[in-house]
């Protein structure tokens, strides 16, 4: 178990993998909201993304506060703070097409982008942890 505000090395090398995040925000009222959502790791950050006007997004746009979890079985990574809104759809749409490519068969990624993601209005944030919690079992 460890608790700090970066990510280990063992931490980034868990997070490599595709593996889901379920993310936590604030709604108006102060009640939480999760989703279970792809994300990117760049350059030692998560990058997430979702298609404009979802409930997440705009709860982070409103109020920037996450809470977000990563598991796979008791092994897991959390991490708490603030997201930071990237400008543009340009990278928007660049993000959401690494990571169809990353969670998704080849064939299936790109019939995604094209059809789908490449239409939507799609929204960035890059999350900024205040705290990053490891837990391992193993």
């Amino acid at each position: 178990m460890r608790d700090s505000g970066q990510l280990t090395e063992r931490a980034r090398d868990f997070l490599f993998a595709p593996r889901f995040a379920t993310i936590a925000t604030v709604d108006a009222d102060g009640s939480p909201h999760q989703a279970v959502i792809w994300y990117l790791l760049r350059d030692g950050e998560l990058i997430v993304n979702s298609l404009q006007g979802r409930r997440w997004p705009g709860n982070l746009q409103r109020d920037p506060r996450f809470s977000l979890v990563v598991e796979d079985g008791l092994d897991y990574v959390s991490l708490a703070g603030t997201a930071e809104e990237l400008a543009g759809q340009e990278g928007a749409q660049a993000d959401i097409a690494a990571m169809a490519r990353r969670y998704e068969a080849p064939d299936k990624a790109e019939e995604m982008i094209a059809s789908r993601f490449s239409t939507q209005q799609r929204v960035s944030f890059r999350l900024h942890p205040a705290r990053v919690h490891e837990h391992w079992e193993g």
